[in-house]
């Protein structure tokens, strides 16, 4: 099969998995972004199959038209918003997604190191050491503040705990059935989402981006956060309002933010307003980036790609 490998940044498949498992298919590795949806149609002209990596490359029903011989849409992640599915099915597209079978830190693990990182100015610092010069700020501390969560899922939950090792108030909020798992526990839950956003100094969001949650922090949320308070985005930016967190950071509620998503990814140019704001911390998707997360979602797709080769697709996820 002509298989193409989409959006791979880091030039993972190569590095951490190598091409030998896909040995006998005929393999192109794209590790930029199809600079629009033309660029994107002629990088799987004649694919059968297409592995991609996590939501980067949505799929639409206008551009699947455009590829007939595709077959085979081999997804990272159990995640499949990005793609039209009900297209997929019409064409005789098989969708094969799986979430990941073990337990990630890597997300939590980031969404630490950026409130350290922004709470002790870490990068500036760093660079002023470099640029000869010496400290010229002050930093906050943890123990005693309050840490907001919005989602205690897996992600919220692990930053939750770290947020108590590190002697934080940890406050949550979420659906009623994240409100449970916070309670049991041991862990405050919130009176309601205002109430989070009132009292948190530092506040984390980890709620999985669905239709019903897009847009879920509004500009009045963000105005009731205290102007000391930091916000952290490691889960989707949709979640909150498009232009509201800019806003919110420009009046001063939340006076901080550090933010691994993005509106558009990959960013490309500083183009994201957020990035050049001097109150917000910004890495490049960097949640999932981890050698232990990502070698086993690429060998995972790629089984699903050994799979339909061999008649027996696994994973599927619709009815084409």
């Amino acid at each position: 099969m002509k298989v193409v490998v989409l959006d791979d940044y880091p030039d993972a498949l190569r590095r951490l998995v190598g091409l030998q498992r896909l040995k006998g298919h005929d393999v192109t590795v794209h590790t930029d972004a199809a600079p629009g949806e033309a660029a994107l149609v002629a990088r799987l002209a004649g694919a059968q199959a297409a592995l991609l990596i996590q939501q980067r490359v949505p799929l639409s029903a206008a551009v699947l038209a455009q590829l007939p011989s595709l077959r085979l849409i081999s997804q990272t992640g159990r995640n499949t918003s990005h793609l039209d599915i009900a297209a997929c099915d019409a064409a005789g597209i098989t969708v094969c997604a799986r979430g990941f079978g073990g337990k990630s830190t890597s997300t939590a693990e980031l969404t630490w190191g950026l409130i350290l990182g922004a709470l002790r100015d870490i990068p500036r610092q760093a660079q002023r050491l470099r640029d000869g010069l010496w400290l010229d700020g002050i930093g906050t501390s943890l123990a005693g503040r309050t840490l907001g969560i919005w989602g205690f899922g897996a992600i919220g939950s692990q930053v939750a705990v770290i947020g108590q090792a590190f002697g934080m108030r940890v406050l949550c909020w979420g659906r009623e059935s994240a409100q449970a798992r916070a309670r049991a526990a041991g862990f405050a839950v919130a009176r309601d989402a205002e109430d989070l956003f009132a009292e948190a100094d530092v506040l984390s969001l980890h709620v999985a981006m669905k239709p019903e949650t897009q847009g879920l922090v509004t500009p009045a949320l963000l105005a009731r956060m205290k102007p000391s308070a930091l916000l952290v985005n490691t889960a989707r930016a949709g979640l909150i309002v498009p232009g509201a967190l800019r806003d919110a950071l420009a009046a001063g509620r939340p006076g901080r933010a550090a933010i691994d998503v993005y509106d558009n990814e990959p960013v490309l140019g500083a183009a994201d307003p957020l990035i050049g704001l001097p109150n917000t911390l910004c890495t490049p998707h960097l949640g999932y980036s981890v050698e232990e997360f990502y070698g086993p979602l690429l060998n995972q797709a790629i089984d699903q790609i050994l799979a339909f080769a061999a008649g027996a697709p696994i994973n599927v996820v619709n009815h084409p």
